[in-house]
This record gives C-alpha cells, sequence and structure tokens, in this order.
C-alpha cells in the first residue's frame, strides 16, 4: 500500500506537469512565510461559510496525525486561524493548513515553523456558530478536493492528487524525476532547440 508522505520528495511542478490545470490552486492560495517546507498528505476537508471558523478549530482535534486541513472559505474579511489554533494542530501531528481564505498571528506561526498556504493575513477572528459536516468535498483555489486526497504544497503553489490516481501519479512523478536527473543540462539545451525549431518551422517562422 502507497504511503502519502512518499509524495515529500515530488516537487509541485513535477505533479503539475502530469495532472494539469485542474489540479493546481490558484496563485492567491500561497506560502504565507518562507522558506516553507514541503508539505504532502491526505486532505482532511473542511468547510466554513464567510464570516465563521468553527468547523476549522473543530477539524484540529479530529484529523489524524499527517494530515493536510483543506479548507473552503474564500473570506477575506475575518481570520479562520490563530497562533494557538495552529499550535495545537502542529501539536497533534497535522502536517499544514491549506486554506481558501486568512489567518492572523503571522508571526507566532511563522516563530513555529507551522506551514499554512492561504490567502492571507488580517487582525480580526471569525465567529463560531456553523455546525457543517466534515469531511465532504470543498473547493479551494478553484480546484476540487476530496477527503483523502494527496495534497502537495511548495513555494511554487498547490496541488491535489486525486485518491484514485494517486499510485499512478507517483510512479510517473519518480520516473520523470529520474529522467531528468540523468539529463545534463547541453542534453537538455539540444532537445529542447530541436523541439522549438521545429514548432517555430510548422507555423511558418523565418529568421
Amino acid at each position: 500500500m502507497i504511503e502519502t508522505n512518499d509524495f515529500s520528495d515530488v516537487p509541485t511542478t513535477t505533479l503539475a506537469d502530469l495532472l494539469g490545470r485542474d489540479h493546481v490552486m490558484d496563485i492567491g492560495i500561497r506560502p504565507l512565510w518562507g522558506p516553507v517546507p514541503r508539505v504532502a498528505g491526505p486532505a482532511f476537508t473542511v468547510r466554513c461559510p464567510p464570516g465563521d471558523n468553527l468547523m476549522l478549530h473543530a477539524a484540529i482535534h479530529r484529523a489524524p496525525a499527517g494530515s493536510v486541513i483543506v479548507v473552503e472559505s474564500g473570506d477575506l474579511d475575518y481570520a479562520l486561524a490563530g497562533g494557538n489554533v495552529c499550535a495545537v494542530a502542529q501539536r497533534r501531528g497535522i502536517a499544514g493548513f491549506v486554506a481558501d481564505g486568512l489567518i492572523r498571528d503571522l508571526a507566532e506561526v511563522r516563530e513555529a515553523d507551522f506551514p499554512v498556504f492561504a490567502r492571507g493575513v488580517i487582525p480580526i477572528p471569525g465567529t463560531k456558530k456553523a455546525v457543517a459536516p466534515l469531511g465532504e468535498q470543498v473547493r479551494c483555489g478553484g480546484v476540487r478536493v476530496e477527503a483523502g486526497d494527496v495534497v502537495v504544497a511548495d513555494e511554487e503553489g498547490v496541488v491535489a492528487v486525486p485518491a484514485a490516481r494517486r499510485a499512478d501519479i507517483l510512479t510517473a512523478a519518480h520516473a520523470k524525476l529520474a529522467k531528468e536527473a540523468a539529463e545534463t543540462l547541453d542534453q537538455w539545451e539540444a532537445a529542447h532547440r530541436e523541439r522549438i525549431d521545429e514548432i517555430l518551422t510548422a507555423g511558418g517562422f523565418e529568421d
């Protein structure tokens, strides 16, 4: 059985090449401090309506160690979490947060080295009223994420690997990385020049 942490050595650029645009979150979902370590783990999905953060606060006590908590919110007015929430999540072994929303207490989060990928920071917290199920399909950064999908996040972006495809994608990713590692820059340049020149010629370009 494949462990999702096998993706920890796979860059998001490699996964993006294999999976395409539909599985890559938009550029607004970014690391809030750096240099950030790569995060890879199964998605624990949470949905919070704008202005409310109850279910994220509930999730940190329920998500298994190694999970990446993925939050659908879209709220740009109130923080989903702060320093203590991130600290408890870290203490419980949560790999990181990927949130379509905002957090606060960034200095505390950065000092703790807890990875958070989100839209930004705001100092005012949301309320805690809206009860909703955990583990349902969410949309984060424009990407559909199911509970158990493998989420990989690094300084290049965030990619969601469908759980049903994780074995094939992991194999393909390692093969791609091995091929790239064996290729010198001179070899890459020659192949690249040939490919570009073929495309230019086919398009009628003349030097």
